[in-house]
């Protein structure tokens, strides 16, 4: 499941960065504006947060000026259909 999680997390955080990178918005402005430390901003944009919930998921959305449901799409795109985090 650890593993998993990681897996899941690195996803999200490069998809995260994607879309700030295409925002042209430093770590600095888009922390501020979303309410995120710069720190935690950066953890989760390199994979090196623990599990994200959705309030931050959704002022990191705000923050990037998109919907939250464009990262989740995007993300379970990424991880494939048979990508679950459940042990079975």
């Amino acid at each position: 499941m650890q593993i998993k999680n990681k897996e899941f997390m690195k996803t999200l955080g490069n998809i995260i960065k994607n879309h700030r990178q295409l925002s042209g918005k430093s770590i600095y402005k888009i922390s501020a504006e979303s309410f995120i430390t710069k720190s935690t901003w950066l953890r989760i944009e390199n994979g090196n947060y623990k599990d994200i919930n959705l309030t931050s998921l959704w002022k990191i959305a705000e923050g990037l000026e998109i919907s939250p449901d464009i990262i989740l799409k995007q993300l379970k795109e990424e991880l494939g259909k048979n990508f679950s985090l459940i042990d079975e």
